[in-house]
C-alpha cells in the first residue's frame, strides 16, 4: 500500500521528528511511503493533502503539524479550519485521511510529547486503506 504524507515545516524542530516517527511507522507496517510534501504552515496542509489524493498511486495520506498556543486565538482559527477541510477531502476523494496535527492550545513541551502520536496518524491511516478497500 502507497501512502502520502503532508507535513508542516512550522515549528520545524517538531515536525521533522513526528515526519521520522512515521515513516519508521509505515515501514514496520509495511506501508510504502511513496510521497513526502513539506508546506510551510498547517494552514497549507489541505492543499497538499488534496495534490496527494490527486494521484492514482497514493491510497491514503497522513497529515503531521503542530499548532502551539500563542497570545490570540490564532492556533485555534488554524486548526478547526485545516482539520474541516483534512475531513472534507477525504470524504471527496474517497480516501482515508488522518489527523496527525497536534493542538491546537498545547505548548511548546506538550508538542514536543507529543511527537509519536505521528505513529497513530500514519496506523489510522492503514487500517482505514485495509478496511475501505475491502468493501
Amino acid at each position: 500500500m502507497k501512502i502520502g504524507i503532508v507535513v508542516s515545516e512550522y515549528n520545524y524542530d517538531i515536525t521533522t521528528d513526528m515526519l521520522q516517527r512515521a515513516q519508521e511507522e509505515a515501514e514496520f507496517l509495511g506501508a510504502e511511503v511513496f510521497r513526502v510534501l513539506k508546506v510551510p504552515g498547517t494552514f497549507d496542509i489541505p492543499l497538499g493533502v488534496k495534490k496527494l489524493l490527486q494521484m492514482k498511486e497514493i491510497e491514503g495520506v497522513v497529515t503531521l503539524g503542530a499548532v502551539i498556543e500563542g497570545e490570540t486565538d490564532h492556533d485555534q482559527i488554524i486548526m478547526q479550519n485545516a482539520a474541516r477541510k483534512i475531513e472534507d477531502l477525504s470524504v471527496e476523494f474517497g480516501k482515508p485521511v488522518s489527523l496527525g496535527i497536534s493542538g491546537p492550545g498545547e505548548t511548546r513541551l506538550q508538542a514536543e510529547a507529543r511527537i509519536e502520536k505521528a505513529k497513530d496518524a500514519v496506523e489510522s491511516v492503514v487500517k482505514m486503506i485495509k478496511r475501505v478497500s475491502s468493501l
